[in-house]
């Protein structure tokens, strides 16, 4: 049983036990006088059922999470610490929307022979309601399919972000130093990598182009076996074109991080979203995607 699922049982058995004592309680009446006396206690059964179910929902929902120790971080962020900045920029704030990103991840997938100005465009027709910081991934179906695949690990990251983004970066950097370290982390053909006070940053070759890394966190962040291939442990997908169109979603002027000061750089303007202000929070895109009035529509023909 999946996250979700358990999610759903918490909610719907309560519901059903409620549902049955009051069909119980009412049936067994004979009499007008006999319901009348059984009804109040039918009916405080099912109240009760319903107070169950608000009990057994997850303590996420009302109440802000648990803080995450160092450590906890550091294993939160394997997968993504050796992403080029500006993508993982975009991965941070979009996990802060993950109840968005499943139905995000199987459009992206079944447009995926979409590329550049024709995605954008495919964007635009079918009138996509998702947060900006989701649709800036669209160009990545690689990524939001890791990120819908893992929903518990989603939220999670989203979570942190939401309550010690600082804490976050600072992860980041413990493991991009650790990649360093042990000689995994360099400048290649994909990335280029700088290391200046103290921060290590990931920037893409050229800036309009950037490349999906893969590697094993249990390989790039410990040791290398003796006679083990470094230069082989962290390898790029194609490169993926994000032209002007896409400006609206916040890659106008480009995203990333000033180290320093712990910030979260969309559009190179600070990203504010926390856990109190997440319900209204609206980022200042230099050109906003203004959401379509009305449902998704599907405009033109998918790959079969």
């Amino acid at each position: 049983m999946n996250y979700e699922q358990a999610r759903l049982l918490r909610i719907l058995v309560p519901l059903q036990i409620g549902r049955n004592l009051l069909i119980k309680s009412s049936g067994e009446s004979t009499s007008g006088k006999a319901q009348q006396q059984r009804t109040p206690s039918a009916r405080m059964s099912f109240l009760l059922c319903l107070a169950l179910m608000v009990v057994c929902l997850p303590v996420t929902s009302f109440a802000q999470p648990v803080a995450l120790s160092p450590p906890q971080l550091d294993q939160l962020v394997a997968r993504i610490a050796l992403y080029p900045d500006p993508l993982l920029a975009n991965i941070l704030t979009a996990s802060t929307y993950w109840d968005e990103i499943p139905e995000a991840a199987a459009w992206a997938d079944q447009h995926s022979y979409l590329k550049g100005d024709a995605l954008a465009q495919a964007m635009q027709a079918d009138h996509l309601q998702w947060d900006s910081s989701i649709l800036a991934l669209l160009p990545f179906p690689s990524v939001l399919d890791m990120m819908a695949h893992e929903p518990a690990w989603t939220e999670q990251l989203g979570n942190a972000v939401l309550t010690q983004n600082p804490d976050v970066m600072d992860a980041v950097q413990r493991m991009r130093q650790r990649a360093r370290n042990y000689g995994y982390l360099t400048t290649n053909g994909y990335i280029n990598v700088i290391a200046t006070g103290g921060y290590i940053q990931i920037l893409p070759v050229n800036p309009d182009v950037l490349y999906v890394p893969y590697y094993d966190p249990l390989v790039v962040f410990a040791p290398p076996r003796p006679g083990f291939a470094i230069g082989g442990a962290i390898r790029f997908g194609p490169g993926i074109t994000i032209g002007a169109m896409f400006g609206g979603w916040g890659w106008w002027l480009g995203s990333g991080f000033a180290w320093p000061s712990h910030t979260v750089l969309i559009d190179r303007r600070p990203w504010g979203r926390v856990w109190v202000n997440r319900a209204e929070y609206i980022h200042p895109y230099v050109h906003p995607w203004a959401r379509p009035v009305g449902p998704r529509v599907e405009t033109h023909r998918l790959r079969r």
